[in-house]
């Protein structure tokens, strides 16, 4: 993710790579303005705090964090340092999520009333952090955090929660079908790590609404909205790049001194607590919980 970031970084104007330093010369130093943190997971909140302290503003990879509390602290000292936060929860800058969102907040295919978002993928082996939980949440909080905040940012914080799935990660499979349970209507999570090195990545979504089945697949599916006339009609996608695109945003909200609102931490910080409510979920075995967001 760090070479994903420094790719794009180097396709945006006006912006200088400072540093790929030591952490600590990164943070002392005055002439850097704002940190990239692309570490494993654990390190994500002492290294962004020791940054929003040090003055600096930060984007850091997701998961935000592995607890509440620590996800918390960091918006307290974005907030007394006057520095932007953000986590990069890059499908709110992926073309095919934006035109989802974009379609259901216009109104014209009226309200959802069933949602599916399916990531997959083999377990990766390029570090070994990834395999502990403790450093990295484990393959379900570390890659379906993406769509936990993407139901959140769509349709809001659950009534309760349902779960249930597998966790092998000595054989890299973690994987987890969870239910967040609306008003009389039902969003599905599923996915995770498979068995490593030859599992494919793939990502989609289904959106049934009143006026209309919204489907997606990064297996060769474009958006496509199929309306209750019958008709067909492909979503109109931004031709942009999601990870540049969040990172000129970010940097667009540190020169202009204003909060993430299409990002903001607070909304990050409620995905890190609705995965673990799930995650606690899944060991109840699909018993419905209320989770504390």
């Amino acid at each position: 993710m760090g070479r994903t970031h420094l790719k794009a970084l180097s396709e945006i104007p006006d912006v200088e790579v400072a540093a790929e330093r030591e952490i600590t010369q990164v943070i002392a130093d005055p002439d850097i303005d704002a940190v990239d943190i692309c570490l494993p997971t654990s390190l994500h909140a002492p290294v962004a705090l020791q940054a929003l302290q040090a003055g600096k503003h930060v984007l850091v990879e997701k998961p935000m964090a592995l607890d509440v509390e620590t996800s918390r602290q960091m918006i307290e000292a974005a907030t007394k340092h006057e520095r932007v936060l953000m986590v990069a929860q890059v499908l709110r800058f992926f073309p095919a999520y934006l035109a989802l969102g974009e379609i259901l907040a216009s109104g014209r295919i009226g309200l959802p009333r069933s949602a599916m978002f399916r990531r997959r993928c083999g377990a990766p082996a390029w570090g070994a952090w990834l395999t502990d939980p403790k450093q990295s949440g484990g393959g379900v909080f570390d890659l379906l955090i993406h769509d936990i905040d993407l139901c959140l940012h769509l349709f809001g914080k659950p009534e309760t929660v349902s779960a249930t799935g597998y966790e092998a990660l000595a054989d890299g499979v973690d994987i987890i079908t969870a239910e967040l349970n609306y008003d009389r209507w039902t969003a599905v999570i599923t996915g995770g790590w498979h068995h490593p090195k030859s599992y494919p990545f793939s990502m989609e979504y289904t959106v049934v609404a009143e006026k209309g089945t919204l489907d997606y697949s990064s297996l060769g599916r474009p958006p496509t909205l199929y309306r209750a006339d019958g008709e067909m009609e492909m979503l109109p996608l931004r031709e942009q790049d999601g990870y540049r695109a969040e990172i000129e945003y970010f940097l667009d909200c540190c020169r202009r001194g204003e909060s993430a609102n299409l990002c903001p931490p607070e909304e990050s910080a409620d995905a890190v607590a609705l995965a673990l409510c799930i995650l606690e979920a899944r060991q109840r075995n699909g018993e419905k919980i209320r989770c504390q967001l």
